[in-house]
């Protein structure tokens, strides 16, 4: 089968072909690549670990490249036997372009796969949706890896509040002058006893 797509990356053309070489960039973007290392023949041996369907393969091969125009295409091809599962290899021509005056990078792929063996019996409607979520996740890894999202800015911290001035402890209200003690009335004179009359008074009076 065969499929295509392009992926805008933000980062400059050369830093996208730095990463396109780089055995680990490679190894994290390629779903379950559990080795990958580099060749003494340019190339890559790699090994990656599947599931198509209800089959579970470890395949084990080599990875290489071709038709390299350096900072602007190259065609990564690869193949892996997975004992009784069968086989698979595949490959991508991948061009590069530079976009938004060079401070971006337009990724375009052609890719191809094929597959033998017990793969080759789960079907090619399979298979196929297959291929292409294995090249859509490859893609979308190495886009994210290139050129991941800025983090998100932490809230700023909420401005301390100005200080308050201390406040003033009130003067106590006067207490209020105590009021003045009624004058005393002069206590009224005594009642002059009444003088018992004598006995000339009883007689006369």
């Amino acid at each position: 089968m065969e499929m295509s797509g392009e992926r805008l990356i933000a980062a400059p053309r050369q830093a996208v072909w730095a990463a396109l070489n780089d055995p680990e960039v490679l190894k994290s973007c390629i779903p379950g690549c559990t080795d990958f290392e580099a060749t003494e023949d340019g190339g890559f041996a790699a090994t990656v670990k599947q599931k198509v369907g209800p089959v579970s393969a470890t395949f084990k091969g080599a990875v290489t490249l071709s038709d390299v125009v350096e900072g602007e295409s190259y065609t990564i091809s690869g193949e892996g036997k997975g004992g009784a599962a069968g086989f698979a290899k595949g490959g991508a021509k991948v061009s590069l372009a530079d976009a938004e005056g060079g401070a971006a990078t337009e990724l375009t792929y052609t890719a191809e796969a094929k597959v033998g063996g017990k793969l080759a019996q789960l079907g090619s409607r399979l298979i196929d949706g297959f291929a292409k979520k294995m090249a859509d996740q490859f893609f979308d890894r190495f886009s994210q890896a290139v050129a991941p999202s800025a983090p998100e800015a932490e809230p700023e911290a909420a401005p301390e509040p100005a200080p308050q001035p201390e406040p003033v402890a009130a003067a106590p209200a006067p207490s209020p002058a105590p009021a003045a003690a009624a004058p005393t009335a002069a206590p009224a004179p005594a009642a002059e006893p009444e003088k018992k009359k004598g006995w000339f008074s009883r007689l006369f009076g």
